[in-house]
C-alpha cells in the first residue's frame, strides 16, 4: 500500500517488519539499502526540490521520524506506519546487532565526533568493527579526493551499515548518487545523531519524547534552530490546505 502525503509518496510499515528487513539484509548482503526520514522540515523541502522528494518516496525503508507527519496523517486520514526518531534507529540497530560481528562506518558530523562515537560503540560491543571519519568538510560541494577516500575506506572495511551525519538533503541525496560505489550497504542519514548519541547534545527527557515535544526540547536547548522552526509552520498550513482541498474536492492540491 502508498499513501500521497503531501506529494511525498510513503509505503506504511511497522517497526517490526523494519527491523526483519534491515537484518535479513546484514545478514544475507543487500545490493542497496537506503533509509530515509519523513519528518515535517523534509518534506517541505521536497515540495520544492523534485529530485528529494523522489528520494524520500523511493526509500527502500522510510522511518516516520517526527510526530508532525504522524499527527498530520492522522489528520489527513492517511496511514502513515510506526513513529521512530533517526536516531533510536541507529541505536537499536546498533545494540540489536553489535554482538554479531557488525561492521559500521559512521559518517560526517563535527570535527573528530564520527571517529570518538565509534570508539565508544567499539569499547561497549567488541565483538563489532566501528570506523569513523569526517570525510567530507563540505557537503555541498564534496571534492574529488574527499570522496575517494571514502570508497577506498568502502571497499577496504566492506561496512554493513553506513551512518551520515551531513544533515538533509544532502546526506540522502549523497547516498542515492552514489548507489554503485556503496554496493552491498545499508545507508542512513541521522542529521545531528552523533551529537545525541555521543551525549555532546542532550535528548529531551523520555516522557517528553514520547508526547512528541522533542522538538520543543531542542528549540529550547538550541534557539539558533528557531530559524529551521519556520518550516513546521510552512507545514502545518500545508495540511490544513490539504485538508481543505479534500473536504472541497475530494483531492490533495498538486
Amino acid at each position: 500500500m502508498r499513501e500521497n502525503f503531501l506529494k511525498v509518496e510513503i509505503k506504511p510499515r511497522n517497526l517490526r517488519s523494519i527491523l526483519e528487513q534491515i537484518d535479513m539484509c546484514i545478514s544475507k548482503s543487500c545490493v542497496f539499502l537506503h533509509i530515509v526520514s519523513i519528518n515535517p522540515e523534509n518534506v517541505m523541502i521536497a515540495q520544492k526540490d523534485d529530485l528529494f522528494r523522489k528520494i524520500l518516496s523511493e526509500g527502500d525503508i522510510q522511518i516516520i521520524d517526527g510526530i508532525g507527519v504522524a499527527l498530520g496523517g492522522s489528520f489527513l486520514g492517511i496511514e502513515v506506519g510506526d513513529r521512530i526518531t533517526g536516531v533510536d534507529l541507529m541505536d537499536t540497530i546498533i545494540k540489536k546487532q553489535g554482538k554479531e560481528g557488525l561492521h559500521v562506518l559512521l559518517l560526517g558530523g563535527k570535527a573528530n565526533i564520527a571517529e570518538e562515537l565509534a570508539e565508544c560503540y567499539q569499547k561497549k560491543y567488541p565483538h563489532s568493527f566501528f570506523k569513523g571519519i569526517t570525510g567530507i568538510q563540505n557537503i555541498k560541494s564534496p571534492k574529488i579526493e574527499e570522496e575517494r577516500q571514502i570508497f577506498s575506506i568502502v571497499a577496504d572495511y566492506k561496512p554493513q551499515i553506513i551512518f551520515a551525519a551531513f544533515g538533509s538533503p544532502w546526506q540522502e541525496k549523497w547516498f542515492w548518487d552514489h548507489k554503485t560505489q556503496l554496493k552491498g550497504c545499508i545507508c542512513m542519514g541521522v542529521g545531528g545523531g552523533f551529537d545525541f548519541a555521543s551525549g555532546q547534545v542532550a535528548r529531551a527527557p523520555i516522557v517528553i519524547r514520547k508526547v512528541g515535544l522533542e522538538w520543543l526540547f531542542r528549540l529550547v536547548k538550541q534557539p539558533w534552530r528557531i530559524k529551521r522552526q519556520t518550516r513546521l509552520l510552512s507545514f502545518v498550513l500545508l495540511l490544513l490546505k490539504a485538508k481543505l482541498s479534500s473536504i472541497i474536492f475530494g483531492s490533495e492540491p498538486q
